[in-house]
């Protein structure tokens, strides 16, 4: 039987091989909700908890319409932009509130440039966090420590990411 260290160290060269969809690589045609659940499913499935949870459903996405995080579809069609704009709701959401990424979207529309910045940016952190892990797997701090370690990081960036959009959003109510 495979034991937890093994798996991790699994998912962590998965982590660094796979790479986030590009823009380029995102469908060109309109996706009714059902395939675009399907799509975004397999393509975000290395950072589900659980096989499972999914990390979308159709309640998700028209909440995030609604509230204007993402566009309206047109003719109950998802567009690049519409995929681009979930992709990077569902790597944000752990971290962020709806409001805060609402604030960082906020004055610039979900764009190629926007999203290959975003790409840029998840890309090179999954790289370090994922190389980091497979480094930190052959030495002998216990695994309850790597994840402790992980998880302070994590407050520490969430922490910084949340203060400047609360000052962005108040320069924005002014």
């Amino acid at each position: 039987m495979e034991h937890a260290q093994e798996r991790i160290g699994r998912w962590a060269g998965e982590g660094r091989e796979r790479e986030f969809p590009k823009w380029e690589e995102l469908p060109q045609i309109p996706l009714y909700m059902d395939q675009v659940i399907l799509y975004l499913g397999e393509g975000l499935s290395l950072f589900q908890r659980e096989e499972d949870a999914p990390l979308l459903t159709n309640s998700m996405i028209n909440n995030y319409v609604k509230n204007g995080v993402l566009p309206h579809p047109e003719k109950k069609k998802y567009s690049r932009v519409h995929l681009a704009g979930l992709l990077m709701i569902c790597m944000l959401k752990p971290q962020l509130s709806l409001q805060d990424i609402k604030t960082l979207f906020s004055g610039e529309e979900i764009s190629e440039e926007l999203f290959r910045f975003f790409w840029e940016a998840h890309t090179q952190a999954m790289e370090e966090v994922c190389r980091s892990l497979e480094e930190d797997l052959a030495g002998d701090e216990p695994l309850c420590r790597k994840a402790l370690r992980l998880a302070a990081e994590a407050n520490a960036k969430r922490a910084a990411a949340e203060r400047i959009l609360c000052e962005l959003g108040k320069e924005k109510e002014k």
